[in-house]
């Protein structure tokens, strides 16, 4: 079987840094055999505490969140993972809209929180090894099977 490597974007509110840092580390195993891409401030964390590679664009303010936006609309990030703080407003708000605005168009699987971040990097790690579905799923989901294969590769 023949897989390309998902194409991941990394994004994440100033309040939520921390926590997709914290979610990157425990799931470097198989962020390691993606290809990576992030925000600026984001992608130097991740890469700083994983020693993750991460193509990093500007920062989400200046224009780091349309960068990502047009490698979406392109077709050439497959995943968009952003842990957006729904209770701080941003001075870009604008762009962030615009951002889930055109992954929803495209069709690409969004995770705006840990939990649904899970359940994505759960479906790219059964693409890579099928054998080991049951070990990574989050809690809660030991039994999830999908029915047909899912594709998150365009």
């Amino acid at each position: 079987m023949n897989l390309q490597k998902q194409r991941i974007a990394l994004v994440a509110h100033d309040n939520l840094k921390p926590t997709l840092v914290k979610w990157a580390k425990e799931n470097r195993h198989i962020l390691a055999d993606c290809e990576l891409f992030a925000t600026g401030t984001t992608g130097k964390l991740v890469t700083e505490h994983t020693g993750l590679l991460v193509s990093c664009f500007l920062s989400g303010p200046y224009g780091g969140d349309q960068q990502i936006g047009a490698r979406i609309s392109e077709g050439l990030i497959d995943i968009l993972i952003f842990f957006w703080d729904p209770m701080t407003p941003v001075p870009h708000d604008a762009d962030v809209k615009a951002l889930i605005r055109l992954a929803t168009l495209k069709n690409i699987p969004i995770a705006n929180n840990q939990s649904t971040a899970d359940c994505v990097l759960a479906l790219v790690q059964q693409q890579v090894s099928p054998s080991v579905r049951h070990r990574v799923l989050p809690k809660g989901m030991h039994s999830f099977v999908p029915r047909h294969p899912i594709s998150l590769a365009h």
